[in-house]
């Protein structure tokens, strides 16, 4: 018979959740790294110029590459970020009982569509008419085909007294400026009361 207690086999202890970000570095390494390459750059630009017979003004040249890198690190700021990559199938087999942090499951995927295309049009109506509105159109006509049998396309009368003339109006006219998450938040209300 073995000595293990009730107390023992009751016992858990929790996971820890993991630990946050590393701390940063110093701010003056990326600056550092920077006028590292630039450097470099000036130097080599230098010697082939100089290589094939052409006088430049070494300050025009130092401005020139500093101006070439500081575009280049704007547009890398200003990008938009990279699609997630493509959720992975669980293994089978049996599992650890640890949970997977870094894991990405089906509804933060879900929440990501919706909230990049929201934050991206916050501030550019066209954006949001373009992307979010039609997304919208699309849950609506799919509610009411499930529902009632109807899309704003095949029944328009009949889907505009479902949807009632505000989330109507909404769905046809784009509006002028990027509803508030207030807005957004009553819209969604009545698209769910369909």
């Amino acid at each position: 018979m073995s000595s293990t207690s009730i107390d023992d086999l009751l016992a858990f202890e929790e996971e820890g959740a993991p630990a946050g970000p590393k701390a940063r570095d110093s701010r003056w390494r990326p600056v550092l790294r920077s006028l590292a390459w630039a450097a470099a750059l000036v130097a080599v630009l230098l010697v082939g110029l100089r290589a094939v017979g052409l006088q430049v003004s070494l300050p025009v040249l130092i401005a020139g590459v500093l101006s070439v890198l500081a575009v280049r690190r704007v547009t890398a700021l200003l990008a938009p970020p990279p699609p997630p990559p493509p959720a992975r199938q669980a293994g089978a087999g049996e599992e650890d009982g640890s949970y997977n942090w870094d894991a990405r499951d089906a509804l933060r995927g879900a929440i990501n569509q919706w909230e990049r295309p929201l934050d991206w049009s916050s501030n550019r109506t066209e954006r949001f008419t373009e992307v979010v509105l039609p997304r919208i159109g699309e849950l609506a006509d799919e509610r009411m085909r499930l529902k009632h049998g109807v899309t704003r396309e095949s029944d328009p009368a009949r889907a505009r007294a479902l949807l009632g003339e505000r989330l109507w109006t909404f769905l046809e006219t784009p509006p002028r400026r990027t509803p508030s998450p207030r807005d957004l938040a009553v819209i969604v209300a009545e698209l769910e009361s369909v």
